[in-house]
């Protein structure tokens, strides 16, 4: 639509989410699907029946419903389940011989032997295990922030559609106001009929603005869905402050610590698998029984005792320098990433100042403005003390200014949230 009074701003979240798109539609074909889509979204509205739900509730939907935390308990308890393994005997030999290995006569044999790990190489296994375990705990930990990002953006998100609803709301209130006063000036000839035909356009052109903030509405509260992953219809409470409550301590902390928990995880992995390698190089000691016959008498019987020396032990020295290079990189990769993230930090918190700063004007100051020039330029054309175009003038530099109060307020959250949930780098 030409001239809107609205520049609608979408935000772009994790990988798998869906980049919002701005319905535009032509004003021609508009009235027809008007009515079509508001029929279509009171249908649905009552045929679903809406949930509200605070962030911190559809935060926690959002880790108990979501597959990929799912998965990642069941790989904690795939790692915990291997532990029991550790202990790690060779396959146990069983032999039969049978033949004229004594005499001319026709003798049995039979002798069962196994081998056993001698060493560190069992504490080794149930230790580089348990390391894995903590290691998959670590990388659940990064997705669970990862979904709580997501959710609070989807969250906030659609508060803002919201909020331009409440917006388009105010403005119809003033122009349909504007209209009666229109026409009754025209009715006393004290204006003309531009004064009627500008105002009706006008009020027509926030109908249709409405039916596309409806149905952006329900494209926000489908993306909310979508990272709660519920066939619930969710809404966030209405109730809930349009400004997102930025908590300063966690933003200095929480990401840094989930980092570093990772990569320290991943390298006392390496460190237990270094030492698993090493420890193969030690014998095995095996055990065995036999009893066979002697020119077809039995039953003789004796034990049988030796060792396993792995000769050319060089594949696991190999992979246990591996497994120390696989430790210093990373190390480095830790060191990098810590870089990255304190200048993503500061970044953005030099971006949130400049949000605060811009929405502490409005509230402070720009609001009341607006406010202001709403209520005298009203009075004053209803009075017949101001111009058609001086009313129009006035009233388009209210609606601006509240209209940047809520892109201000949108802008804010955002910067707010993503410094609470900077980027996390793990690879």
């Amino acid at each position: 639509m030409k001239n809107s009074i609205y520049k609608k701003k979408y935000i772009t979240f994790a990988n798998f989410a869906h980049p919002l798109r701005t319905l535009r539609l032509n004003k021609l074909l508009l009235a027809n699907k008007v009515l079509w889509l508001s029929t279509f979204l009171l249908t649905s509205t009552a045929t679903f029946a809406q949930q509200t739900i605070s962030l911190e509730k559809a935060i926690e939907l959002a880790k108990s419903n979501n597959i990929d935390l799912k998965i990642a308990d069941k790989e904690i308890e795939k790692q915990t389940v291997l532990k029991k393994v550790a202990f790690q005997p060779d396959p146990l030999q069983v032999q039969y011989q049978g033949g004229q290995f004594n005499s001319a006569d026709y003798d049995h044999n039979v002798s069962v032997q196994q081998f056993f790990p001698l060493g560190n190489i069992t504490k080794a296994n149930r230790q580089l295990q348990e390391e894995l375990a903590k290691l998959a705990e670590k990388r659940k930990a990064l997705s669970s922030y990862e979904i709580e990002k997501a959710v609070t953006l989807a969250y906030y998100q659609y508060l803002y559609g919201v909020s331009i609803q409440k917006l388009n709301s105010e403005l119809n209130a003033i122009y349909t106001k504007f209209l009666k006063n229109a026409e009754l000036r025209f009715k006393t000839g004290e204006s003309g009929n531009i004064e009627v035909i500008s105002a009706k356009a006008k009020v027509k052109e926030i109908e249709i603005q409405k039916a596309q903030l409806e149905y952006d509405l329900a494209i926000y509260q489908k993306q909310l869905q979508f990272f709660i992953q519920t066939d619930e219809n969710i809404v966030p409470d209405s109730n809930t402050a349009l400004q997102y409550t930025f908590l300063e301590n966690q933003e200095n902390t929480k990401a840094e610590t989930l980092m570093t928990d990772f990569y320290q995880q991943q390298i006392s992995v390496y460190q237990k698998e270094a030492g698993t390698f090493k420890a193969l190089r030690t014998p095995k000691v095996g055990l065995g029984y036999f009893a066979q016959t002697i020119n077809t008498e039995s039953l003789f019987q004796g034990f049988t005792a030796g060792l396993q020396i792995p000769l050319f032990g060089g594949v696991n020295t190999t992979k246990a320098k591996a497994a120390e290079i696989s430790i210093s990189q990373s190390q480095m990769a830790l060191d990098r990433n810590k870089m990255i993230l304190n200048l993503q930090k500061e970044e953005l918190q030099n971006n949130f100042k400049k949000q605060q700063k811009n929405l502490a004007y409005f509230q402070n100051e720009g609001l009341h403005y607006a406010d202001q020039i709403i209520e005298t330029a009203q009075k004053s054309y209803a009075n017949g003390d101001m111009s058609y175009w001086s009313y129009i003038s006035f009233l388009n530099q209210a609606i601006d200014i509240k209209k940047q109060f809520a892109e201000a307020t949108h802008s804010y959250n955002q910067s707010a949230i993503e410094l609470q949930f900077p980027t996390i780098k793990n690879n």
